[in-house]
């Protein structure tokens, strides 16, 4: 693989338990299946100190989800995958007030004006897949 960042953080965000370069020698292909197959990972030596560090602060939960509740996190992620309010409302057995109360609040305490916001939220930060 390539050892640039973008493609070091795509890969161990979709859950890659190894991560090598292409021009990795066949004895560290050797050592990097050995440490995969007992259930440790591998990662490139050539791989930056700051790809990992980037993808570890990424992987803690920001501040900004722990201010929404999990109902709230429920409601966001129905929103940004494209759901109305009528069919959220249908599918948590909640009328429409509520939901669009929970709307507000979540626009509130994200500081997000309008849907489209929310769903680069939401996306930004793994509430849905792009």
């Amino acid at each position: 693989m390539h050892s640039s960042e973008e493609h070091v953080l795509k890969a161990l965000k979709l859950g890659a338990s190894g991560y090598m370069i292409k021009d990795s020698t066949p004895d560290e292909l050797e050592l990097a299946i050995k440490s995969i197959m007992t259930g440790n990972t591998w990662l490139s030596a050539v791989i930056s100190p700051t790809s990992l560090e980037q993808y570890a602060r990424r992987a803690e939960p920001s501040q900004q989800d722990s201010l929404l509740s999990p109902r709230q996190t429920q409601v966001l992620k129905s929103l940004a995958q494209g759901q109305t309010v009528k069919q959220i409302a249908y599918d948590m057995d909640l009328s429409t007030k509520t939901i669009e109360t929970y709307r507000s609040q979540i626009m509130k305490k994200l500081s997000c004006n309008d849907l489209p916001s929310l769903v680069r939220y939401a996306i930004k930060n793994g509430i849905i897949p792009l």
